[in-house]
C-alpha cells in the first residue's frame, strides 16, 4: 500500500515527530542535544521557515514549525535537518547505518477542530515530555525546549523562536498572553495528575 502523501500547503503549522532507530536513547548521549541544535540552527540559515516549538527527548523530537509561502515545504526542511544530523552523528562515533526509525510524523494544527487550542496544548504537551519521563520535575529546567520563550520575554534561545500568531491572539501584552497561557498549563497539569 503506498504511503499517504503529505499535506504540503505553504503558510501552515506543522506539529512533527520522530524517533532513533529501535528507539535507542542516540539523543541522550553527551552532546548529541547541543549537536542537534546546532543542526537545527543550520537549517534555519538555509531556509525560510518559523520554529513555533521544539522538545528534544533522549530517542525522539517534536518539532512545532511553519512553513512560509513560496518558500520549503515541510518535507525539505525534515528531511535536511534529519540527514545532516545523521551524518554528523554517525561521523562523530565512527558509526554506519540509519539513525532515524521512521519517515516523519506530522499533524497540521490548522486543521483540527480548535487550532487556537490545540496549540497551546501542545506546546504544553511537549514541555511536559521530560516531566513524564522523571527527568525533571518541571518543565522550565529543560534544557532543550521552546517553553520558556513562550513565558520569558527576554529568554535568549539559540534556536530562533518565532511565536505564533494564536499565542499572540490571547492578549494585548506578552504579559497577558504569559497569563492565559498559564491556564493550559494548569488544566494540563490538572490532568495529568488523572492520568499518572
Amino acid at each position: 500500500m503506498p504511503r499517504p502523501q503529505r499535506t504540503q500547503v505553504q503558510g501552515i503549522t506543522h506539529h512533527v515527530f520522530s524517533r532513533c532507530i529501535e528507539k535507542r536513547a542516540l539523543l541522550h548521549k553527551k552532546n548529541a542535544a547541543r549537536m542537534f541544535i546546532q543542526v537545527m540552527v543550520d537549517t534555519q540559515e538555509k531556509y525560510n521557515f518559523n520554529f513555533i516549538g521544539f522538545q528534544i527527548m533522549h530517542n525522539h523530537f517534536h518539532f512545532i514549525i511553519q512553513t512560509i509561502e513560496g518558500e520549503a515545504s515541510i518535507s525539505r526542511i525534515i528531511q535536511y535537518i534529519k540527514a545532516r544530523y545523521a551524518e554528523r552523528y554517525n561521523k562523530l562515533h565512527d558509526r554506519t547505518g540509519p539513525f532515524w526509525n521512521e519517515r516523519f510524523k506530522d499533524e497540521v494544527i490548522e486543521f483540527s477542530d480548535n487550532p487556537l487550542d490545540y496549540l497551546m496544548w501542545l506546546l504544553w504537551y511537549l514541555a511536559f515530555n521530560p516531566v513524564r519521563m522523571k527527568f525533571v520535575n518541571d518543565p522550565r529546567d529543560c534544557t532543550y525546549s521552546s517553553i520558556k520563550c513562550y513565558l520569558d520575554e527576554t529568554f535568549k534561545s539559540p534556536v530562533k523562536i518565532v511565536r505564533h500568531s494564536f499565542f499572540n491572539s490571547l492578549g494585548s501584552s506578552f504579559a497577558e498572553q504569559v497569563k492565559q497561557f498559564l491556564f493550559y498549563e494548569e488544566a494540563y497539569r490538572k490532568r495529568m495528575a488523572v492520568m499518572f
